[in-house]
């Protein structure tokens, strides 16, 4: 079956429904999503979205764009970050506008927390300049993420959008540097339909289903990143992967930052605040990165809760009304997951694989790259998590994420208009479907011997074990052998079920082809970055090196295999120095 849209926007997490907001009173949009659009993993954060409001204490632009600098390890591209800062109270007002219910201070302002490394600039006694956490995450209790998904797509169901939920996208069409649509299955029958579209707009999310340990959704297996790839799209900075501090023990469910926003400590087996030994200025308030190292140093030291693999975040001093009106969610997963009542005892917690800060490479206006250079894909737009601008670098900081969805899936949305204003639809090749229904069929009447289940299991426990928190030589090359002789298994694999609908066999049969896809990038990246950055830190190297690794990778897939090149860092104003809190 084919179908004819201006605009194909695959993915209904934040990033896709506010670019199909932007763009649905001016063109005929639909969203392809893999699950209904509410159970998108956006909805899943929790503890705010950033923005220099300041409404319960000073702040500024500038010292947000200085922290996200400096939390990216100075990665992040600078006139990216510039301008996602920028934009970010005018995106904050606008889904104020459209209905999001942020929780609220005494005067009615939308109410902000702190979170980790967003600072404000202050004089101490003796006349001395230093950073201390600011109030700068608004937030809707621990649902945030929730709210503004919800929000979302009411505006987009009042828009008309056209939803096609639980398909499943295979391949991207792509011929002559155009993009001319995608190929999707539908799970209800298994039949495939072809997107025959102006534009397609990539907005599937991250791909921390590669670990072991993770608090993304089971959908989040890194699909667009795959088939960006697979099409002959480079990927960018895939090394850089974003362990949260805490992840309920031992699932890796998140636990919001907002908890230590909110006042929480860090425990080890002693009853001792760690942290004071690893940031004593900002304490369980630093860098992602920083405080997940310092969890992980604690527990491979033995001081981790009775010697085992996690220590305790601790709320109780905050009280029950407090953590019942900012932390109802922590509080029910606690008691459900831990059988643990925050109000009086400890919650487990262990670094828990979260956010990627590579991706598709895109320009600041949301176009797909087709190469280091800037060469641009015509057609095709990528936001989100998927995409990798760069306004995230080494290390994404907390609460940037919700605002990078919405301020690129906005602004990509803008760019979108602009070119469909003069787009006209590119002729779809006459074999297109063809190599995704082959592959279908060859799964339903094959033979294979290999169980997908077993080589995804595989293969999360090498992601987990030899590319995660802590890296070496001698592992990641012990991991990258394995990822290609897992990809050799894979090429025999056995589909059991045969029913055609619903199959969801079929389904995490493709998912792990896709999974199996970028982690050899993900480790080859981390093998060659000779250097400690951010959240790639290499235990065989003492520190970062600017002189040789200021720059951002991006790997080809060639007939010779992943051939790695390299792209300059942006810096403007913050030339980089080294990272203390």
């Amino acid at each position: 079956m084919i179908h004819q849209y201006d605009l194909v926007i695959v993915g209904a997490g934040l990033a896709g429904l506010r670019a199909a907001v932007e763009t649905s009173n001016h063109a005929k949009v639909a969203v392809i999503s893999k699950v209904f659009p509410t159970r998108s993993h956006s909805g899943a954060a929790q503890g705010g979205i950033a923005a220099a409001l300041g409404n319960e204490e000073p702040d500024c632009i500038e010292w947000h764009i200085f922290d996200t600098v400096k939390g990216s390890d100075y990665l992040g591209d600078q006139d990216a970050i510039e301008m996602m800062i920028k934009e970010a109270p005018e995106v904050i007002y606008e889904l104020e506008h459209m209905g999001v219910p942020f929780s609220r201070t005494k005067e009615g302002k939308i109410a902000q927390r702190q979170f980790g490394g967003h600072t404000k600039e202050v004089v101490d006694e003796k006349g001395n300049k230093k950073r201390v956490p600011v109030l700068r995450a608004c937030y809707s209790a621990d649902r945030t993420g929730h709210v503004i998904l919800h929000t979302l797509y009411e505006q987009c169901v009042k828009n008309n959008v056209k939803f096609f939920s639980e398909f499943f996208i295979t391949s991207l069409i792509l011929e002559n540097n155009i993009c001319r649509g995608v190929i999707a299955i539908n799970l209800k029958d298994t039949s495939i339909h072809i997107f025959h579209a102006k534009a397609v707009l990539f907005a599937t999310g991250g791909y921390g289903r590669a670990y072991r340990v993770t608090s993304n959704a089971y959908a989040n297996s890194g699909d667009g990143v795959a088939i960006a790839f697979r099409a002959g799209i480079p990927l960018e900075d895939m090394e850089f992967v974003q362990f949260h501090p805490t992840g309920l023990y031992p699932l890796g469910i998140l636990v919001t930052e907002g908890a230590r926003g909110e006042g929480g400590y860090l425990l080890n087996n002693n009853r001792e605040r760690f942290m004071k030994n690893y940031a004593p200025t900002v304490m369980e308030l630093a860098p992602r990165d920083m405080v997940t190292r310092s969890i992980q140093t604690e527990i491979n030291e033995g001081r981790g809760i009775n010697g085992k693999d996690y220590v305790h975040l601790d709320l109780t001093h905050l009280g029950r009304e407090k953590l019942k009106e900012r932390l109802p969610e922590i509080t029910g997963f606690a008691k459900t997951y831990a059988g643990i009542d925050p109000a009086v005892e400890p919650i487990p917690i262990l670094p828990t694989a979260h956010y990627s800060m590579g991706g598709i490479p895109t320009d600041l206006y949301g176009n797909v790259l087709a190469n280091e250079k800037g060469k641009i894909i015509q057609g095709f737009f990528a936001a989100g998590e998927c995409a990798c601008i760069s306004v995230h670098g080494a290390n994404r900081l907390g609460t940037n994420s919700l605002l990078d969805a919405v301020v690129h899936g906005r602004r990509a949305g803008k760019t979108i208009l602009k070119f469909l204003a003069e787009a006209d639809f590119s002729p779809l090749p006459t074999d297109s479907g063809e190599s995704d229904k082959e592959y279908i069929n060859h799964l339903f009447s094959g033979t294979g011997t290999e169980n997908a289940d077993v080589i995804r299991k595989i293969l999360k426990s090498e992601m987990t074990n030899k590319c995660g928190v802590f890296r070496n030589e001698t592992d990641l090359k012990a991991a990258l052998e394995t990822v290609r002789t897992l990809k050799e298994r894979f090429k025999n694999v056995n589909l059991s079920f045969k029913g055609k609908v619903f199959n969801t066999e079929l389904m995490e049969i493709i998912e792990t082809g896709n999974l199996l896809e970028f982690s050899e990038v993900i480790i080859l990246g981390a093998l060659e970055r000779k250097e400690c950055r951010g959240a790639h830190w290499r235990t065989d190297y003492e520190k970062r090196d600017d002189v040789n690794w200021l720059k951002h990778t991006f790997a080809f897939k060639t007939d010779k295999g992943i051939k790695l090149k390299y792209k300059p860092v942006t810096i403007l104003n913050y030339q980089p120095q080294e990272r203390k809190y």
